[in-house]
């Protein structure tokens, strides 16, 4: 057999290597990196650098979220039915990943000469076609984890390079942008992190193995369940519902904060554009250990119980940003925040397995795909509420980027309450979320904390 027809052949049957761990995992480094560029900067670049009126971003922002989200749970669906000798995943993974790359890097290299409609133009057309390709990349890597790795504390140990992998591209696309647009230009840094970009999902394509099934059974089994009973019946699961609103909430948290910091060290720190790496890298480099801590914490607790504890460290740290009057003070806030962002992140996919595990039973499908997109339709309103916000709290205080450094007195407010209160009540509104949350052991799929028998209510809503 040819090594092409090794690689569409592979099958995984038992846990997963470290090599393969170590492969999977580093497809989160691009992901993270790209993601993290373009939500941390595109307002920033666009509103500020390029002088398009911050509504008019703002509006372009929404579309991109609108988009996002309703192509979530179609690529979902599509990806758990549509079955090929390569797998379910696998395929979707390899054509979505050049794409991607060329629509990221022309995000930040629009047309010489274009005025702010053509600009507006632009970035509607690009950001639409890195919409499509991200949603079928991420959806498909991110469904993969449940699958490879099949219990909390498989998952704990297993997502911990994958998040550190993460982490590392999120210094990279966060606090390191900055050195390389302020060094590069912002088309150098595009095709710079581009280029990496490519090399580590070739790298993580090995890791990419999906686990054998009876193909015949499974089809039967989604034949007795429509796609819209499916949808609606993921949408009526309770332990799905609070998972995913506190999902959204603390990931419009985090994302209202990456996305101020560059206001907040120009217009209240009043410090250099650079000084946003140091701020942002205290974050990140605090979430590394953070990560492996939190890990023991849910190998000897509860995806929930770890939640809790993670995001009332999240809410009280990011707080404290209202306070600082120079680069130390928001440093040292960094690293609380940091402690908190590395629980999010390694635990908010072990409870969405866990949901899945959940659904499984009840179902008897393995439906990564539309779960991962639903989550996905859901969360992507964290890129609304982080636009609006910004857009909204920035036009509030007489933010006018004519005025560079001169800005009136009422914006270093603004700023501070887009950095810490508002993303501490996002973060609070989170915790209430995952204290309603269900699932309460482990591994149990169904816990007496139901309503209702578990049984029961899978037959009352599959009939539904």
């Amino acid at each position: 057999m040819s090594a092409l027809g090794r690689m569409r052949d592979r099958r995984l049957t038992g846990p997963a290597g470290r090599a393969q761990t170590l492969g999977f995992g580093a497809a989160a480094f691009p992901i993270q990196l790209m993601a993290q560029t373009f939500s941390a900067f595109v307002v920033f670049f666009y509103a500020d650098q390029l002088k398009v009126p911050a509504e008019w971003v703002a509006g372009a922002m929404v579309a991109h979220g609108i988009l996002n989200a309703l192509l979530n749970p179609l690529v979902g669906a599509v990806s758990d039915r549509r079955w090929t000798r390569w797998g379910r995943r696998v395929p979707w993974i390899a054509l979505g990943i050049g794409p991607m790359i060329v629509a990221f890097v022309l995000i930040w290299m629009p047309p010489a000469g274009l005025d702010a409609a053509g600009l507006l133009v632009w970035f509607l057309v690009i950001v639409a076609v890195y919409d499509v390709t991200v949603v079928v990349v991420v959806l498909n890597v991110s469904a993969l984890f449940p699958e490879i790795f099949r219990s909390t504390r498989e998952r704990a140990r297993g997502n911990t390079p994958r998040q550190l992998f993460g982490l590392v591209g999120m210094i990279l696309g966060t606090a390191g942008a900055p050195l390389l647009y302020g060094t590069i230009g912002w088309a150098g840094m595009a095709l710079a992190l581009g280029v990496v970009c490519l090399g580590f999902f070739a790298w993580s394509l090995a890791g990419m193995v999906e686990r054998p099934v009876d193909r015949e059974a499974v089809r039967a089994r989604e034949a007795a369940l429509p796609w819209r009973a499916q949808l609606a019946y993921t949408f009526g699961n309770r332990a799905f519902v609070t998972y995913v609103l506190g999902s959204l909430f603390v990931q419009s948290s985090t994302s209202i904060i990456i996305a101020s910091v560059p206001f907040y060290v120009r217009y209240s720190l009043n410090e250099p554009q650079t000084a946003s790496t140091p701020i942002l890298a205290a974050i990140f480099l605090a979430a590394v250990p953070a990560i492996v801590g939190w890990s023991w914490v849910v190998r000897r607790s509860s995806p929930r119980t770890a939640l809790l504890w993670a995001v009332a460290v999240y809410a009280v740290a990011s707080l404290a940003y209202l306070f600082p009057a120079g680069m130390l003070g928001a440093v040292l806030v960094g690293l609380g925040v940091g402690v908190g962002v590395g629980g999010v992140l390694q635990l908010l996919e072990v409870a969405l397995a866990q949901v899945i595990d959940d659904d499984e039973k009840r179902t008897g499908l393995r439906r990564e795909g539309i779960y991962f997109g639903a989550n996905g339709f859901v969360v992507r309103g964290s890129v609304i509420v982080q636009a609006v916000a910004v857009a909204w709290v920035l036009t509030a205080s007489g933010y006018d980027p004519a005025a560079g450094d001169h800005q009136a007195a009422a914006v270093d407010g603004g700023v501070r309450l887009l950095m810490g209160v508002l993303p501490a009540v996002a973060a609070a509104l989170g915790w209430i979320c995952f204290w309603a949350y269900p699932l309460r052991s482990q591994d149990s799929l169904a816990t007496p904390d139901r309503d209702q028998d578990p049984e029961s209510e899978s037959e009352s809503t599959l009939t539904a």
